[in-house]
């Protein structure tokens, strides 16, 4: 695939899966915002669209053809990659996150209240979306899909975009909050891995909403 600063975010994902390394090296939304121009992705993070396009292909260039491609895999495949990669590793380390934050908060609170304090219930809200979300794609819209029925499934994938919109509305406030993930100089070990934390769910959840925004739904719809 040629990149050129007219080319859509998650068109370049879709067809060059290991784009996505650089996308999330500079905090570009190739999920819900993939239907962005890279240039105006990348207008919006102070970068240069061309830089970026080459930083891509040099990222890709030496694997081409190696990373795993979900555009063409049978839908009853995609859906079940999604479930064990990202759905069952989501419903373990929501909570686990929970815990992390409400300690941080606890102990911390002097340091950074009005930060820390948002970045809880910011965080609840997200933990709060998504685990119904998950819950309505595995017991309504991923059986509609395995059953040959994609087409049909308009309404429920309308649903799931705008939830999916709402996700990325909580993972841009929890980057400000955190200063793009910047560790403290004063933070514990706790404090630290709750960024790293955090900033492992911002990456997964923007290759999981990936896959469904731009890979499976646009597949199902036209199955």
């Amino acid at each position: 695939m040629n990149i050129h600063s007219d080319s859509k975010v998650g068109r370049i994902a879709a067809a060059l899966p290991l784009s996505t390394r650089v996308f999330a090296r500079y905090g570009i939304d190739y999920c819900c915002d993939g239907g962005l121009p890279l240039v105006t992705a990348c207008e919006s993070r102070g970068l240069d669209a061309m830089r970026v396009a080459e930083e891509i292909q040099r990222e890709v260039g030496p694997e081409v053809g190696s990373a795993e491609s979900w555009s063409e895999a049978p839908l009853q495949d995609l859906v079940t990659h999604i479930l064990v990669a990202y759905h069952k590793p989501l419903k373990e380390e929501l909570p686990r996150l929970e815990a992390m934050a409400r300690k941080v908060l606890e102990v911390h609170r002097d340091k950074e209240p009005e930060m820390l304090t948002e970045l809880l219930s910011v965080y609840l809200g997200l933990k709060a979306d998504l685990e119904p979300h998950m819950q309505k794609e595995e017991q309504i819209l991923f059986p509609m899909i395995q059953q040959g029925q994609g087409s049909l499934a308009d309404g429920p994938i309308s649903v799931m975009r705008e939830e999916h919109d709402q996700v990325a509305v909580a993972l841009k406030r929890l980057r400000e909050l955190t200063n793009d993930y910047e560790v403290p100089p004063r933070a514990c070990n706790t404090w630290r891995a709750l960024w790293h934390g955090l900033a492992a769910l911002e990456e997964s959840l923007h290759q999981h909403i990936h896959l469904e925004n731009n890979i499976l739904f646009p597949r199902a719809l036209g199955s």
